[in-house]
């Protein structure tokens, strides 16, 4: 089987504009246009995201859990949540430390599509306290 090398994420967007504003102003994500004025290219480290313009698409809000489309390893999570909070991003799992080792926080984007940010806790839960822990759970 071949290995995977590199991911990118490819989204729809009902507006392009907004979309790539919130990813910029929020997210600190760096836009890049290409040749097709329909698709915008969001970068942030190793992560690139395609976002192409469906204004007639599903909303990705009416997706409902199926809107969930990354899980994004950062560095000062703390500050991070503390940041997108005071930008009056609706964030839709509050910041915890999670039995699995990550400390984490979910938020919806302007499009209405749900991300993950991560870090690994300093020092995560022996196999035997990780597996007494309840099975994830996302707030509403």
């Amino acid at each position: 089987m071949p290995k995977i090398t590199e991911a990118r994420f490819v989204i729809a967007v009902p507006d392009l504009q907004s979309s790539a504003a919130f990813y910029r102003d929020v997210l600190g994500f760096t836009i890049h246009s290409i040749s097709d004025p329909g698709f915008l290219f969001y970068t942030s480290g190793d992560c690139t995201i395609v976002a192409g313009e469906c204004p007639d698409a599903i909303h990705p809000s009416k997706l409902g859990d199926h809107s969930y489309f990354a899980y994004l390893h950062i560095d000062g999570i703390d500050s991070f949540y503390e940041f997108v909070r005071a930008a009056d991003t609706q964030i839709c799992k509050t910041i915890r430390d999670e039995a699995w080792g990550m400390r984490e926080f979910g938020l919806v984007t302007a499009d209405g599509h749900r991300i993950m940010f991560a870090s690994p806790i300093s020092k995560p839960p022996s196999p035997n306290q990780a597996m007494q822990r309840t099975a994830p759970h996302f707030d509403a």
